[in-house]
């Protein structure tokens, strides 16, 4: 058993299910696309990781996704306390450093996980900045419970608000690079996964014309 452990959040690919903002543009299907071409990046991003791999998903277990790593379902009534039930688990089992992340970046790679637990070395909490103003990543040296209490999830004040309360508790942090998720086709159309993925855009103008 490693002492690092990465925990990946997963909706599951149900149609009119995922990425519901981006559909109203795009449509279920597309939108359904995309998502899935997402969470195989994430996939690949998180195969080579020196750590243990624990994949949550949202409603049920896909045994065709992270074949070889254990997998079982979110637990709470809200995103906050589905990730603190994950990293009490977690630390429960006797890792030490914990990462989380999400698998809606196109821009994810090994590197900035990698980098996730690199910063626990030198602080209690770690975050990977998303451009919305939250967060794509987690990471944890010991449980911090006001991070996952009564938060404006979604809410574009959130990473501010948890910092704010960290300060506030004298808990040491450290910010990693700024990525953005995919949420709006304005976000789809400025990314360089989109660009550069010419089958990808011909299927979602095939659905929409």
């Amino acid at each position: 058993m490693s002492k690092n452990l990465l925990i990946v959040f997963v909706k599951n690919i149900k149609l009119g299910k995922v990425k519901t903002r981006l559909a109203k543009t795009i449509g279920n299907q597309g939108a359904f696309e995309v998502y899935s071409e997402l969470v195989k990046i994430t996939e690949k991003a998180t195969q080579n990781i020196k750590a243990d791999k624990r994949i949550y998903f949202s409603d049920a277990v896909i045994n065709s996704k992270w074949t070889n790593d254990y997998k079982t379902v979110q637990i709470g009534n809200d995103l906050g306390e589905r990730m603190k039930n994950a990293f009490i688990d977690g630390f429960n089992d006797g890792y030490k450093k914990i990462v989380l992340i999400g698998s809606d970046l196109p821009d994810i790679s090994s590197t900035h996980i990698k980098n996730g637990f690199d910063a626990l070395d030198d602080a209690e909490v770690t975050f990977g900045t998303a451009e919305d103003g939250g967060y794509y990543l987690l990471g944890l040296s010991d449980l911090k419970t006001c991070i996952f209490d009564n938060k404006p999830w979604s809410k574009s004040h959130l990473l501010h608000d948890t910092l704010l309360e960290l300060k506030q508790n004298s808990v040491s942090f450290k910010l990693l690079e700024t990525l953005n998720d995919i949420d709006t086709f304005e976000d789809l159309e400025a990314s360089s996964f989109y660009k550069n993925n010419k089958a990808l855009q011909t299927r979602i103008q095939q659905l929409n014309d």
